[in-house]
């Protein structure tokens, strides 16, 4: 009798600790994605009369600049191709009517692009700023056999590491300095889940999310807003995905969502089914490590092989 009594106490507690467990991430998500950003709206345009977007021509980062235009922003482009600058400064321009200053640079080349930006945005009261730009694998890969090897790690790190560093140091102080603004790193989900065949893209991301997470700690009491955003699939010319769902979302949807999470969510997917998505891949690494790690290595390996075998049919 006793052991039963003992064995039904033991089944009401973790009831319980898993009633409160639920429970609180339904609050979580609630505040999240309803509660606070209804209650810790950001009035971007008070924060600075321009919002700099770099890696703007195309999916995500296109996105966040029609999203600050569209909040009252003049926008600053800084991207790689002319002829998609102008036709993106052109969009925003008639759209929005707001004003645009274009700056071409590419990011996988050296440290003088950054004295090129630093000369144009001189004088620019630049209120958020969205690091956006970055490069991945044209494929899922094991690390040694990744093509162009020394020149895709060389155009990684400076493209994804170094971009996020130093245009926070060319537009941060002026922020400090009036003690508000906003910064937007995009990282990305592949760094808090396991990502076999993706090892320095994520492992570069990974820095973007440290970093973020760090230049918050030191600058949120100076004003400074500081949003590392981490998604998964979306549809975009990097991620190759061309039709949109309920866990890969146009452009648009995605940006829509994580935009309104700034000044709620230091961290975040920025996309609930994103969120989804990522805890339940982490509890199923919980629960087992190994198995967690062999679904996802099967996966990209799956993936890995359509695109050789495309590319084998091409040069056939």
């Amino acid at each position: 009798m006793s052991l039963y009594f003992s064995l039904e106490i033991v089944g009401v507690v973790v009831s319980l600790v898993l009633l409160f467990y639920v429970l609180k991430w339904v609050i979580n998500i609630l505040y999240s994605y309803a509660i606070g950003p209804a209650i810790n709206k950001v009035d971007f345009k008070s924060k600075g009369k321009w919002a700099l977007v770099t890696g703007c021509t195309d999916g995500i980062g296109k996105q966040y600049a029609l999203e600050l235009a569209a909040r009252g922003c003049d926008i600053v482009l800084v991207s790689r191709s002319m002829d998609k600058l102008k036709a993106t400064a052109q969009l925003i321009e008639t759209t929005y009517k707001v004003s645009t200053k274009i700056i071409q640079a590419d990011f996988g080349e050296g440290e003088e692009i950054y004295e090129k930006i630093e000369k144009e945005i001189e004088g620019l009261e630049i209120g958020t700023l969205v690091n956006n730009v970055g490069i991945s694998y044209v494929y899922p890969e094991y690390f040694l056999d990744l093509p162009d090897w020394d020149k895709l790690m060389s155009t990684l790190i400076k493209a994804n590491i170094v971009s996020v560093t130093r245009m926070t140091k060319l537009v941060v102080p002026a922020m400090v300095k009036r003690e508000k603004g906003v910064v937007i790193n995009i990282g990305s989900a592949s760094s808090i889940i396991p990502s076999p065949l993706l090892t320095v893209y994520a492992a570069t991301k990974a820095y973007v999310e440290k970093f973020s997470e760090g230049i918050e700690m030191e600058y949120s009491k100076k004003g400074i807003i500081v949003q590392c955003v981490l998604p998964g699939f979306v549809c975009s010319n990097m991620s190759g995905i061309r039709r949109s769902s309920l866990f890969a979302p146009t452009a648009e949807q995605f940006v829509k969502s994580a935009i309104n999470l700034v000044g709620t969510m230091r961290k975040t997917t920025g996309y609930l089914p994103h969120t989804f998505f990522v805890n339940v891949i982490n509890a199923i690494g919980c629960i087992s490590y190994t198995s967690c790690v062999w679904m996802v290595t099967r996966s990209m390996e799956n993936s890995r092989r359509k695109v050789l075998k495309k590319k084998e049919k091409l040069e056939a």
